[in-house]
């Protein structure tokens, strides 16, 4: 007898889009919970630079997989598959609505897509290599080898993010083959969920880099640098500085560069990282997707992804109008 699939809902996007709201209102409306798919919001302290839900955003509704690690832990993309699915599971149990949001593509489509990590190769050797070779050769230049080799994970990895840059130029050296394909090898099982995915971006380019601008503002105001020098100041910092905003801010904090350049440039590393998240998101066919530009009023965005999880297979519960 075959498993019973587990209902999902999957709100997507790049950054500035909306995610969290619409993801913190239609789980109200459908008696849902939020697991967060955000590589950066899973370290604790990393609040105003990743945008990390306030209780106010959550409004009520429990998110999972969020300020849980130390900000120098590692936590790979197997790791989060394998907790993300036993907190999904334990939702669904509990007669509630599983509402997977956040805008990090590889922990989406490899939860969804029941991807296992057993067989992936690895060589430390290799791996050492490589380490060395970006100590020499510096974080752009390993990002631009592997976007010469792979360039759909390259889109999917931020340069700051050195070790997820060395593990993909270490699986497509290794196997011959790119992420996709080793992905695409390694769905032993088919998906345990049916899917309902809605995309929420800005059709006109030029609204969501503006809202990016606008979020950054935001976020000095809210005290960024402050956050910033917290944790710089703490010396434990290897992975919280993967995070847009935290390696930006380091020659600022230092006496480099202006304050006025920094912000410049992370609205600018920002709008970059938006444009590799929708080259991810618009591979996969089974998004649905709304233009929070078009329709600047919530209470429309909310009708159209309504509409959408309407027309979609998923249970939903304790729907309000």
């Amino acid at each position: 007898m075959s498993e019973e699939k587990i209902p999902l809902l999957v709100i997507c996007g790049p950054t500035a889009s909306g995610k969290t709201d619409t993801a913190a209102e239609l789980a109200l409306r459908y008696g849902g919970e939020v697991v967060s798919a955000d590589s950066m919001q899973i370290y604790k302290g990393l609040c105003i630079c990743t945008a990390k839900p306030t209780p106010g955003e959550m409004r009520g509704v429990p998110h999972h997989m969020i300020d849980f690690l130390e900000p120098w832990e590692d936590f790979s993309v197997a790791e989060y598959v394998k907790t993300a699915s036993d907190v999904i599971r334990d939702i669904h149990a509990r007669g509630k609505l599983p509402v997977l949001a956040g805008g990090t593509g590889l922990y989406i489509n490899s939860l969804i897509d029941n991807i296992s990590f057993e067989h992936i190769p690895e060589d430390p050797s290799l791996r050492k290599s490589l380490e060395d070779e970006a100590r020499e050769m510096g974080k752009e230049h390993m990002h631009k080898r592997l976007a010469d080799i792979d360039p759909q994970a390259a889109a999917a990895i931020h340069p700051n993010n050195l070790i997820r840059v060395i593990r993909a130029i270490e699986m497509r050296e290794l196997s011959g083959r790119t992420a996709d394909e080793n992905r695409l090898m390694s769905r032993e099982k088919s998906s345990p969920y049916d899917l309902c995915m809605i995309g929420l971006t800005c059709f006109d380019r030029q609204v969501l880099y503006d809202r990016i601008d606008r979020r950054v503002d935001r976020m000095i105001e809210a005290g960024l640098v402050d956050e910033v020098r917290r944790v710089y100041e703490s010396g434990k910092t290897a992975t919280a500085f993967n995070a847009i905003g935290y390696k930006e801010m380091l020659p600022f904090l230092r006496g480099e560069r202006s304050l006025e350049e920094t912000i410049v440039i992370i609205k600018r590393e920002t709008r970059h990282y938006a444009k590799r998240q929708l080259t991810w998101f618009r591979r996969d066919v089974r998004i649905s997707w709304v233009d929070t530009a078009e329709c600047e009023q919530f209470d429309r965005i909310i009708k159209n992804c309504m509409n959408i999880v309407a027309k979609s297979k998923i249970m939903c519960y304790n729907k309000t109008e």
